[in-house]
C-alpha cells in the first residue's frame, strides 16, 4: 500500500506548479545567487574597492605610496573625480581634502586617504606616531565596514613594497636616535645599499614592472603600523544607531512587497466568489476598480512603513523626525511601486496557491539581488548592476540618502523617478492581465 500512496503524491506534486516552484526553482535560484556572490571571490578576489586619494605632499614618498596602492588589484585608486561626460576635454582637478571628504559623504567612494604635507620627510613610524609627525587621514563611510579595513591593511603593505629604500633610510635615523648611531663605515655601506635599492626601484618603474596581489587579509597589526593613520567616520559618526539607520529600509521594503502581494490576492477571491462580476455590472469599470485597489494598497503600505519606522525611532533611536519630509516622499513612492507589483502578481495568478508560490519566488530573488538580505557592496560589480532592475535597490538607495547620508530632498529625484516609472509600468501590466476577467 505504500507504493500507491507514493505514486499518488508524486502525481499531485507534478500537477501542483506552485509546489514545484517552491520545491525546485526557488532553491536553485537562491543557490545561484549565493554562488555568484561568494563562490567567485576565491577566483576573482573580493569586489574592488574605490578609494579617493588627496596628495597634499607631492613628494617622492607619497607618489610611490600611491603607485603601490594603484598596483593592488583589490583597489580602484582615484586621484581625481571621474569625468561625468567622456566628451568633456577638461580633466577634473585632483582631489583635495575637502573634495575627497565630499566624495565619501556622497557615496561615490567608501574610503578616502588624505596624505598631508610633510609626509615625505618622515613617512615611516616605527611605533606610535610622534606629535610632530604627519599622519595620513583615512576617511570612511561606516555603512561599509569592509572597505576601511581592506584599505588600511593594503596601505601598510604598500609602504613595505613601494618604499623599501625610505624604510631603510628611516630605520637608519631611528638607529642614530635610539641605539647610539652607526660608524662611518656602516653608514657608508648603508647609504650604498639604499642608493642601489633606489636604482632598482627606478628601473622597475621605468620598465613598467611591478606586481599586484589579490590578497586582502593583511592588517595594520601584521605590519606593525609602519604608516601612522588616523581613521575618522564622515558618515554616521553622529548617529545614535547607524546600523538601524542603514538597514531599516532594506527589511521594510522586502516585507512591504510580501504584504502587497497578499493583499492583492483579494482580487482573486472576488473572482472566485463572483463578487467581481457584480461590481463590474454596476457603474464601476475595471480601470476604476484597479485604481481604487492601488490607492488602498498604497495607503496600507505607507501605514506599514510608518509603524516600522516609528518603532525604530522609539526603540532603536532612529532619527525619524529629523528626516520626516524625506521619509514621507520615499514611503509614498515605495508603497506605490510595491502595491503595483502585488497587483501584477494577483492578476497573473489563477489561484491563491499560485499567487503564493509566484510572489515568494520573485520577491525573495529581488530581495537578494536588491540588497534587502545583505548589502550590495559585497556583491561583484556585475551583480550590483543587475540589482538595479529591482525596486528594492532604488528604494533602499533613497532611504539611505535620507537617513544615512543626510542628503537634501533634491537628491532623491533619480530614486523617486524610477520608482514612479516602475509603478506606472506595473499598473499598466496589471490592467492588461485582468482583461480576461473583464470579458469572460
Amino acid at each position: 500500500m505504500i507504493g500507491p500512496v507514493v505514486r499518488t503524491s508524486l502525481l499531485n506534486l507534478r500537477r501542483d506548479r506552485s509546489a514545484l516552484l517552491l520545491t525546485f526553482v526557488l532553491p536553485v535560484a537562491f543557490f545561484s545567487i549565493f554562488a555568484v556572490i561568494f563562490g567567485t571571490q576565491r577566483r576573482e578576489g573580493t569586489p574592488r574597492i574605490h578609494v579617493a586619494i588627496a596628495d597634499h605632499d607631492h613628494s617622492r614618498a607619497s607618489q610611490r605610496l600611491i603607485a603601490g596602492l594603484q598596483a593592488e588589484s583589490s583597489l580602484i585608486v582615484l586621484t581625481a573625480p571621474k569625468q561625468k561626460e567622456k566628451s568633456d576635454a577638461q580633466k577634473p582637478a585632483p582631489f583635495t581634502a575637502e573634495t575627497a571628504e565630499a566624495a565619501v559623504r556622497q557615496g561615490d567612494v567608501p574610503v578616502a586617504l588624505i596624505i598631508p604635507k610633510g609626509f615625505g620627510e618622515s613617512p615611516i613610524a616605527f611605533g606610535p606616531a610622534r606629535a610632530d609627525q604627519p599622519v595620513i587621514q583615512l576617511l570612511k563611510d561606516s555603512s561599509d565596514p569592509i572597505a576601511p579595513q581592506v584599505v588600511s591593511g593594503l596601505l601598510q603593505k604598500a609602504a613595505m613594497t613601494s618604499m623599501p629604500d625610505v624604510m631603510a633610510e628611516q630605520g637608519t635615523k631611528y638607529v642614530d636616535q635610539f641605539a647610539g648611531g652607526l660608524t662611518s663605515q656602516q653608514r657608508n655601506a648603508m647609504n650604498e645599499q639604499i642608493e642601489r635599492l633606489r636604482g632598482e626601484l627606478n628601473q622597475q618603474q621605468t620598465g613598467g614592472a611591478g606586481g599586484s596581489t589579490t590578497g586582502t587579509s593583511n592588517s595594520e597589526d601584521a605590519f606593525g603600523g609602519l604608516i601612522a593613520v588616523d581613521s575618522r567616520d564622515v558618515i554616521g559618526e553622529t548617529k545614535k544607531n547607524p546600523i538601524v539607520a542603514f538597514y531599516a529600509a532594506a527589511i521594510g521594503v522586502m516585507f512591504l512587497m510580501f504584504s502587497a502581494s497578499g493583499a492583492g490576492g483579494v482580487l482573486l477571491e472576488e473572482v472566485e466568489s463572483g463578487t467581481l462580476d457584480r461590481v463590474l455590472s454596476s457603474r464601476v469599470n475595471m480601470l476604476t476598480l484597479l485604481a481604487g485597489k492601488l490607492v488602498f494598497l498604497t495607503c496600507v503600505g505607507i501605514a506599514q512603513l510608518t509603524v516600522m519606522f516609528v518603532w525604530g525611532a522609539l526603540v532603536f533611536k532612529l532619527e525619524l523626525l529629523k528626516h520626516l519630509d524625506g521619509f514621507i516622499i520615499m514611503a509614498v513612492v515605495t508603497a506605490l511601486a510595491t502595491s503595483a507589483l502585488g497587483m501584477v502578481f494577483a492578476a497573473a495568478s489563477r489561484s491563491r496557491a499560485q499567487l503564493g508560490a509566484m510572489s515568494t519566488l520573485v520577491i525573495l530573488v529581488m530581495s537578494a539581488l536588491g540588497g534587502s538580505m545583505f548589502p550590495r557592496f559585497i556583491m561583484p560589480e556585475s551583480l550590483q548592476k543587475a540589482g538595479l532592475v529591482t525596486l528594492n535597490a532604488w528604494a533602499i538607495d533613497g532611504f539611505t540618502k535620507i537617513f544615512w547620508r543626510d542628503e537634501p530632498l533634491t537628491h532623491l529625484w533619480p530614486q523617486v523617478a524610477v520608482l514612479l516609472c516602475i509603478a506606472l509600468v506595473l499598473f499598466f501590466v496589471a490592467r492588461q492581465l485582468v482583461r480576461r476577467w473583464e470579458y469572460s
